[in-house]
């Protein structure tokens, strides 16, 4: 996420390093780094243009502060440039004064709307929200079983009325029903096109004026780049939008449509979808994304995931566990799953402040705790209770080997780097006491493991 305009900002703060203060002459330098680093982030030319004088403007006008060095001022400036460019707060949904709130989805085909309604239901559902999920979308194939499906997965209802009805008569009808049934909140799912239309405008527009929604959300894809502007201002000029949904942003290495977004349009992105799954979705916070732009973490949205998947007593429990050098390969591997539940590992890396991982060192590391997952699958229950068992027991260690299909001085290598690990945290624990219990590292970070053993075809395999 945003990996490309990150690296390219570092580049600007290098300009200014070894200077006593910002001055007309050495700024410039580190300026046209900061256009350039937004430009190949495929931001907009006119937001752009005027990020860049505005950062210009302060960073100039700024008091030198004792202490604080000019690479330091400025990439201050920068930070407070993006947050207010992004929005400056965090912008709730909606609700309506009387129930039903009605959040009308719209957007072009292939940005994940379908995908992005239920995500926003399960978000509500959350929030002790009910919600009603309406199938309008009848132009594109499966889309209504899409949505469907969807809901069962998440036990969301969806009310539908089939791809022969007109989805302007489905979208009254659903808000009908939720209104017989106390329903909270209504998400009304509508058809997109391979490209804007007259037509799709048209049928929005009466959608719109029949349901009198609450917020008109705008889904968009950004991996769309500078496109993502052209369309936010169309959407807005001619149906009129109160919000935005950003789709696929853990696949955007660029990060220009969530620059480009509100300034176009004057309107805030209210979420962000980080992933495949339908948890995937995060209220946006444009400090904190500014925050994760600048490598500065996140550490409130890492906190906020831990809660959901922690409980109190559960954190309590590990911490004794790892104050006692009680920590084992059960829990590790509890933890590691609880972390593979709030989202992407990477995204997770990058929310840790300072945090430095390409792409190539997060492969890797994604690949080398499959590795230990696979021996730590091949060990019985009571090895994983009791690391020490395996370190004093070769024939173990050989079995756990063939059952994995690694190595056996891979597995001795598993548990030197585990025990190692454990009296680490132990150590950490004793001095600095755990908060949340947050997901134990790797053992070594990412032990480089030999690669798999080629197995032998048997007899019913040729």
């Amino acid at each position: 996420m945003f990996d490309e305009i990150t690296e390219k900002l570092e580049s600007a703060w290098r300009k200014l390093r070894g200077h006593d203060r910002i001055n007309e002459n050495n700024i410039q330098p580190a300026i046209r780094e900061v256009r350039r680093a937004l430009l190949e982030a495929d931001v907009s030319l006119p937001v752009a243009k005027d990020f860049v004088a505005k950062v210009s403007q302060r960073a100039l006008g700024t008091d030198v502060v004792m202490g604080v060095t000019p690479e330091q001022q400025f990439i201050k400036v920068v930070y407070d440039q993006l947050v207010e460019l992004m929005g400056q707060e965090c912008v709730p949904l909606a609700q309506a004064e009387q129930p039903p709130t009605i959040v009308l989805m719209a957007g072009l085909q292939g940005t994940g709307k379908t995908t992005a309604s239920a995500k926003l239901a399960l978000h509500l559902r959350k929030l002790n929200r009910s919600v009603l999920l309406v199938a309008a979308d009848i132009y594109r194939p499966a889309a209504i079983d899409q949505l469907i499906t969807l809901g069962k997965q998440i036990d969301i209802p969806v009310f539908s009325l089939g791809a022969d009805t007109d989805p302007v008569t489905i979208a009254r009808q659903g808000v009908a029903q939720a209104k017989e049934q106390g329903i909270d909140t209504v998400i009304i799912d509508t058809a997109g096109r391979l490209q804007i239309d007259q037509t799709m405008m048209a049928e929005l527009v009466t959608i719109k004026q029949t349901i009198e929604p609450t917020e008109t959300l705008l889904v968009v894809d950004a991996m769309t780049g500078q496109e993502a502007a052209n369309l936010t201002r169309t959407f807005h000029e001619q149906v009129g939008i109160t919000g935005a949904i950003l789709t696929k942003l853990d696949g955007d290495t660029r990060g220009g449509a969530a620059l480009s977004i509100r300034y176009v349009s004057g309107q805030p992105i209210k979420f962000i979808g980080t992933g495949e799954k339908v948890e995937a979705l995060e209220p946006f916070y444009p400090d904190r994304m500014a925050s994760r732009i600048l490598r500065m973490g996140d550490v409130l949205t890492l906190v906020e995931k831990m809660q959901e998947q922690v409980s109190l007593s559960d954190a309590a429990k590990l911490q004794e566990k790892i104050l006692s050098a009680q920590f084992d390969f059960e829990d590790f591997l509890s933890n590691t799953r609880m972390m593979k539940s709030m989202g992407s590992f990477g995204n997770l890396l990058k929310m840790i402040p300072g945090m430095k991982i390409n792409d190539a060192q997060l492969q890797e590391a994604e690949k080398n705790l499959k590795r230990v997952e696979a021996m730590i699958g091949s060990m019985t229950p009571e090895e994983r209770k009791n690391p020490d068992l395996i370190a004093r027991t070769p024939s173990r260690k050989q079995r756990i080997a063939k059952g994995s299909g690694y190595q056996m001085q891979d597995v001795t290598k598993l548990v030197a780097d585990f025990q190692r690990m454990r009296t680490l945290m132990q150590n950490m624990g004793r001095n600095q006491m755990m908060g949340m219990g947050a997901p134990p590292p790797m053992p070594s970070a990412a032990p480089n493991y030999g690669k798999k053993k080629k197995k032998r075809k048997g007899f019913g395999e040729l």
